[in-house]
């Protein structure tokens, strides 16, 4: 009996060992290199919870020490620059005090002389001057402001030890395409420069983004939401930018990001102790308004001011009804060359319509609005800019970020109901020199939306008939990729316009 009693004590004790050992070592892993707690009244899961809150704090700092980066190869450049002849009223670049390494950016993209804006902005740019610019799309005014400013960053080099994702420069835009448009510049221009260039916006994976700014980075493009994103998050650091660029910023207060913008502006260096540069289309009171709150003693410049629209661009409008444009754009597309075109309608049933349409007489026309997938989107615009795709269908949204110098044709299915937008969407043809053609629609709907164009431009435009032949519609022919039926959202919704003192279109608009 005893003999039992005695077993079954040393099993108990011995099952309790262990599970003293087990706790004992469990500890450990929490506590390594102590046996006890120090703050044994503390609550472990807490205690834990604050070490992961310290640890991701600054994590541009955790980078630096704990990781080496791979480091930049930078293409060698000529032994020399070449030699630009000399012009009259033209201004050469190799005239401008700009970085060596710059100046050999500049002959690797192919330019020589300055554009109007470049010649008018560089010169204070380069003396670190704020400015306030006003600069319609294609006028060189994204070349001016970085090669100024990586004149800047070149000639003050950042200490040897900095910081990760804390930017010198950020460039805000208001849209994926521009900002995309902007670091593809960048890179192109600055390639022999060495500067860490990344480019962050939404609709793309939100990690492999951050992890593009674990770097000493030196240029942040990007839109205001996904740069808010990463500063919330203590991913982004904004205290040590030098130079602060602010594009498209009409585009900007129409889209509703001013509040965003101003909460990533609050988290940079005072205004007179970074230079601060704002474009935008127009220069109206609310633009300037925005201006002296971010500017320091601005520079106040316009691009050609008594001209919003380039004399390249002809630009032509028929009157026809509304079920006759299909039938008009239809012949556009089969008796015109063009290299490639641009067709803008105002709504995306509209343009849905349309796209299932020109389906139906063999046209497979790419869709480009706000609401589909970047990587889509990423798509799309490359087989436009390569010619696989040489029309695309686009709301006005994705026009700001089409920058292709040979589109040929700009079509305003719709006239647009902003006359802003007029500018913005034309401005995609005849840049760089090119000629260009936009082709407008006056329907029944649409022609009340000219008179605020023709006040803004100051111009009087008349509109033409379109021949009968224009307007006949070819036989439907079978087509794989058209959809077998078109979606209920995208059917035509009753139209509640006024139509008192209606427009007719055989009479004529004039």
């Amino acid at each position: 009996m005893f003999s039992k009693v005695k077993s079954l004590f040393k099993r108990l004790f011995s099952s309790g060992s262990k599970e003293n050992k087990s706790v004992v070592r469990k500890d450990n892993k929490k506590n390594p290199g102590n046996k006890k707690s120090a703050n044994p009244g503390k609550d472990p899961a807490r205690q834990k919870k604050n070490n992961r809150r310290e640890k991701n704090k600054f994590p541009a700092e955790k980078s630096t020490v704990q990781r080496t980066v791979k480091k930049k190869v930078i293409p060698s450049h000529p032994e020399k620059l070449q030699e630009v002849a000399v012009c009259e009223g033209k201004l050469r670049f190799l005239d401008l005090a700009l970085h060596e390494t710059v100046q050999f950016g500049i002959q690797h993209a192919g330019f020589e002389y300055c554009t109007p804006i470049q010649e008018m902005t560089l010169p204070p740019l380069l003396e670190n001057r704020d400015l306030a610019g006003k600069a319609q799309t294609g006028t060189g005014k994204t070349a001016a402001f970085l090669l100024a400013s990586f004149t800047r960053l070149l000639n003050n080099p950042p200490p040897a030890e900095r910081q990760h994702a804390t930017p010198r420069m950020v460039v805000m835009a208001p849209t994926r395409e521009l900002a995309m448009q902007i670091h593809k510049d960048a890179s192109e221009l600055g390639i022999y420069t060495g500067l860490n260039i990344a480019v962050v916006f939404g609709g793309m994976d939100h990690e492999k983004q951050r992890a593009a700014l674990d770097c000493p980075l030196d240029i942040l493009i990007g839109t205001p939401g996904r740069v808010i994103d990463y500063s919330r998050s203590g991913a982004l650091n904004l205290s040590k930018v030098e130079v602060l660029v602010i594009d498209e910023a009409d585009r900007m207060l129409d889209m509703g990001f001013i509040p965003d913008v101003k909460r990533i502006v609050s988290q940079m260096p005072r205004k007179g102790e970074r230079q601060t540069l704002l474009f935008s289309a127009t220069l109206d009171e609310s633009i300037l308004r925005l201006a002296s709150g971010w500017l320091a003693d601005p520079v106040v410049l316009e691009s050609e001011p008594e001209k919003m629209v380039s004399d390249n661009i002809n630009q032509t409008f028929y009157s026809v009804l509304r079920e006759e444009k299909l039938a008009l754009v239809l012949h556009i597309l089969k008796n015109t060359e063009y290299e490639r075109m641009i067709i803008f309608g105002n709504r995306k049933d509209v343009n849905l319509r349309l796209q299932y349409d020109l389906a139906r007489y063999g046209f497979n026309v790419p869709l480009l609005s706000g609401d589909i997938s970047q990587d889509k989107r990423i798509r799309i615009l490359e087989r436009f800019r390569s010619g696989k795709d040489k029309v695309v269908i686009a709301t006005d949204v994705a026009a700001r970020g089409i920058h292709v110098d040979d589109v040929s044709i700009v079509v305003n299915y719709d006239l647009p109901e902003q006359p802003e937008d007029y500018i913005h969407r034309i401005g995609r043809t005849g840049r760089a020199g090119n000629t260009g053609t936009s082709i407008s629609f006056l329907c029944e709907y649409g022609a009340y939306y000219l008179p605020p164009i023709e006040e803004l431009l100051k111009t009087r435009f008349s509109s033409i008939l379109p021949d009968e032949e224009m307007l006949k519609l070819p036989p439907e022919v079978e087509n794989p990729q058209l959809p077998a039926k078109l979606p209920s959202s995208t059917a035509r919704k009753t139209n509640s316009f006024n139509r008192r003192g209606s427009y007719s279109r055989r009479n004529g608009r004039r």
